[in-house]
């Protein structure tokens, strides 16, 4: 068993409107620039950022127009379900690298992101560009009877998402494309071609009490591994919510196979991850989805001997 540390709760200077809380809720995705922390909210239209040097509360990026509702049933049909938020590498159009934040594609508003231009010093610069998934999810359609986009991460020159299944379909899979060839134009591209996935790896990752283990995000390691989090969610498909009985940290190796697989010592519904490689350990911070508004997400830190 992996012991965790709850650092803090990540609470907030300003809410998103005045019906909503001064924290994030619903935690969903994790990527760390230099002392900056970005986390990206399922049921939230922003991006929080936070510092990973003081306690600070954290402050808001909007990622898309608009308001959603308050109430809880229609925020969670109106929502953008943003699941995946990873760091695209420097190229001639982002110098300095970027922020690419996806929905879940479990439902049909569920298919667009976002992109945030970073500059030298890792923060978020201009204005955010809402981007169209639909180039990649027709074929992952036709792949997954329960389509649920947790996780990205970016390998050398691609991007990998990751599939998390449930208790009806427990499909796990790691989907790899060519980033810099294809997706980053297919999604600015309105109405792009659809194209095929590179490869598709599916998963078994066991069971906690009964209930598979499934993918709910990851972080990529100098060497192309990757270190991934998931959870045993006792809910039979992608849209409703059911109680955690365990969540786990693992590593893949870069063409996909499973090289560890450890249960953390509480049953915290971890959605986010990264990683800080330090000597012979790896040092990870997640954080948390209690599936309650009013809850604050956490921040919970563990170390992996390598």
């Amino acid at each position: 068993m992996l012991t965790v540390t709850e650092i803090r709760a990540l609470d907030l200077s300003e809410a998103a409107s005045k019906n909503r809380p001064s924290h994030l809720s619903a935690a969903s995705g994790l990527v760390c620039v230099g002392s900056t922390m970005y986390v990206v909210a399922d049921d939230e239209l922003h991006l929080g950022v936070f510092s990973t040097s003081t306690l600070e509360p954290g402050r808001l990026v909007r990622l898309f127009e608009g308001l959603l509702p308050h109430k809880k049933a229609a925020r969670k049909r109106m929502k953008p379900d943003l699941e995946a938020l990873t760091f695209v590498p420097a190229s001639e159009k982002f110098p300095h690298g970027a922020l690419l934040a996806l929905g879940s594609a479990s439902r049909p508003n569920r298919g667009h992101g976002s992109l945030l231009t970073l500059g030298d010093d890792g923060a978020v610069t201009g204005l955010f560009q809402e981007v169209d998934m639909s180039a990649l999810l027709g074929p992952l359609h036709e792949a997954f009877d329960d389509l649920n986009i947790e996780g990205a991460v970016v390998v050398g020159d691609e991007l990998r998402l990751f599939q998390r299944g449930n208790k009806a379909h427990a499909e796990n899979a790691i989907i790899s494309y060519p980033l810099f060839s294809q997706v980053l134009d297919a999604l600015q591209i309105a109405q792009a071609d659809p194209f095929t996935p590179s490869a598709i790896k599916r998963l078994d990752l066991g069971l906690i009490k009964g209930i598979p283990l499934c993918f709910t995000d990851a972080a990529a390691l100098s060497n192309g591994d990757i270190v991934f989090c998931a959870v045993a969610e006792d809910t039979e498909d992608a849209f409703r919510d059911g109680p955690c009985v365990g969540a786990a940290i693992g590593v893949v190796s870069h063409d996909g196979r499973q090289l560890s697989l450890q249960q953390l010592d509480k049953a915290y519904k971890v959605e986010g991850i990264s990683v800080e490689e330090v000597g012979d350990r790896l040092d990870v911070l997640l954080v948390t989805d209690a599936d309650d508004a009013e809850i604050p997400a956490l921040l919970l830190s563990t170390s992996i001997a390598r």
